[in-house]
């Protein structure tokens, strides 16, 4: 299994309607591409002097087959679609872990 985690650090201006966004488009938007089994949205805890707000959304992929068909097919138009929306308003990186127990 892998998991790939993708952190974000959103502004406070736009916080609120990130969250909102999040939770009611782009998770099911990523969701829907069908090449993940689960997600976990959490918030990231302890980070606060760095401004804003931190989460991290961790999708659960079956291999790394799907994951590269993911990024292939689906991951720069949903890249897109952030950067369009917010901006330089957050900042973002993503890991890929795997599961080894």
């Amino acid at each position: 299994m892998i998991i790939y985690s993708v952190t974000t650090n959103i502004e406070d201006s736009v916080k609120a309607d990130w969250l909102t966004w999040m939770q009611s488009t782009h998770i099911p938007e990523v969701m829907q591409t069908g090449m993940f089994k689960e997600y976990r949205f959490m918030r990231v805890i302890g980070d606060e002097e760095s401004g804003g707000g931190t989460y991290s959304v961790q999708y659960l992929c079956e291999s790394m087959e799907k994951f590269k068909e993911y990024e292939a097919k689906f991951a720069t138009a949903l890249r897109a679609e952030t950067i369009a929306r917010y901006q330089d308003k957050f900042i973002a990186f993503r890991t890929l872990l795997e599961v080894v127990e």
